[in-house]
């Protein structure tokens, strides 16, 4: 095996403690709990819990405007640490949300930095995206004293999270992580991006709630979680690794005509059911 490579993650969040701790205990064994950098939008909230105290949370000062307006800013800010980090010595970067997951083929036996060690990385690299949702009438409310994916088993396979959030030189990111300005996505066949922003119908509607969500713009975004939840639960889903293998092959290929930077599934919506290899990972 190839030396093991320095590797950092980064984010920028607000009032998302929830997923942040579960994130950084995910990653933090991967890569090192003093290799995650939190940047916490506003000061006028309290910071996640760090089980080890060596995570790098700094409070920032507020990006004023809308959901819409602010997130162009926010993944300029994230690129500017991103390029600093590689300065410091980093040989990779991963900026991803704070309920984005990227995970490696549980078949291999490695963890990320394992697998990212060893593999050959232009630019950037991207694990196929799967957007995970409730399957009402199947799966109850969620229980938090457990992990997502022993509770959540259906998704729907996702080109807008098939992100380049794996990086090993500074670019420049477009809003969400959702592409890289100038270069092209190349899609690794045992990378995986697990999206869990509508992993609960009581949950979002508890967030549906938040003034301080309403206030910036963030309704549309959460009624786009909903309507996951709607489309897993009214969807046959389909099974096996051969869809997981047809995905990445059209995505690797289409385009939108708008967005040629980004992949695409043909408009089709696929619910797939997660195979049981992945239920202990996250």
């Amino acid at each position: 095996m190839k030396p093991l490579k320095k590797i950092a993650l980064l984010t920028r969040a607000r009032r998302d403690n929830f997923f942040l701790e579960r994130w950084m205990n995910y990653y933090g064994p991967q890569l090192g709990y003093e290799n995650i950098y939190i940047y916490l939008d506003g000061k006028d909230q309290d910071p996640p819990q760090d089980p080890t105290g060596q995570v790098h949370i700094e409070l920032c000062d507020r990006i004023p405007g809308n959901l819409d307006t602010m997130e162009g800013k926010r993944l300029s800010f994230l690129s500017d640490k991103a390029a600093q980090l590689f300065e410091a010595g980093y040989e990779i970067v991963i900026g991803c949300d704070a309920d984005e997951y990227i995970v490696v083929e549980p078949r291999l036996g490695l963890n990320l930095r394992q697998y990212l060690s060893q593999i050959n990385i232009k630019t950037s690299v991207s694990g196929l995206g799967f957007d995970v949702g409730q399957r009402e009438g199947v799966e109850p409310t969620f229980d938090y004293s457990k992990g997502f994916l022993c509770q959540r088993h259906y998704a729907l396979i996702a080109p807008d999270y098939t992100k380049p959030c794996i990086i090993n030189k500074p670019v420049r990111w477009g809003s969400g992580f959702h592409r890289i300005k100038g270069h092209n996505y190349h899609i690794d066949p045992n990378l995986y991006t697990f999206h869990f922003g509508g992993f609960d119908f009581e949950f979002l509607k508890q967030r549906c709630m938040s003034s301080d969500l309403k206030n910036h713009g963030w309704e549309k975004h959460l009624a786009f979680r909903t309507r996951t939840i709607q489309l897993i639960s009214q969807g046959e889903p389909l099974k096996g690794d051969e869809v997981i293998r047809k995905a990445q092959f059209i995505q690797k290929w289409f385009r939108p005509p708008y967005k040629l930077n980004r992949p695409s599934m043909l408009n089709q919506l696929w619910v797939y059911e997660i195979p049981e290899r992945f239920w202990k990972v996250v």
